[in-house]
């Protein structure tokens, strides 16, 4: 069985920021087409497990939907208690140590869903093995940015690129080392 990676899948505005002020996604619907899911079932096929920052757990539950990772494991990173839940684990493992222990298990892929704290997290630890990142063709000008300007110098190897008639451009990056 292939190793397990860890793969951040996102998409961002052009100028990179994952969400407008006020934590407003609304952006994403510029590229919103029937029929058009930008690959994200073929990559969510490989995933068995999905970590995600508190702030993204809470903003996906405020939409008013079913659980999204339902049957597939799920780790909260947050300092707070939350009541327990089938498949969803709370925790605050230092991140290094959560990787780690989770590429020493087989399964598949390790889905990073968000948000800006998380990955900075992980990018800070070189944790992060590949990056697609969907570019919507907005410019918010502010809100929630990808990357923090203080995280360590990382080299990437470009998988692939892939433009959209919607405009969305998607990338697919290796981190070099990873």
């Amino acid at each position: 069985m292939p190793a397990r990676k860890t793969i951040l899948y996102i998409a961002c505005s052009l100028d990179g920021y994952i969400a407008g002020e006020n934590d407003d996604l609304g952006f994403l619907d510029a590229v919103q087409t029937e029929g058009e899911d930008y690959g994200y079932s073929d990559f969510y096929k490989q995933v068995d497990t999905v970590i995600m920052g508190r702030r993204t757990y809470e903003k996906v539950l405020g939409f008013g939907i079913p659980y999204p990772h339902a049957g597939k494991t799920s780790y909260i990173m947050t300092r707070q208690s939350f009541p327990a839940e089938a498949g969803i684990v709370f925790c605050d493992t230092p991140l290094k140590t959560l990787i780690k222990e989770l590429k020493a298990e087989n399964g598949g892929h390790i889905f990073i869903d968000g948000g800006s704290e998380l990955l900075h997290g992980l990018l800070q630890e070189s944790l992060v093995d590949e990056l697609i990142i969907s570019f919507i063709p907005v410019l918010l000008g502010k809100g929630i940015p990808l990357f923090k300007p203080d995280r360590p110098a990382e080299k990437l190897e470009l998988i692939s690129s892939k433009a959209f008639a919607s405009g969305l451009v998607q990338v697919h990056y290796r981190r070099i080392g990873a």
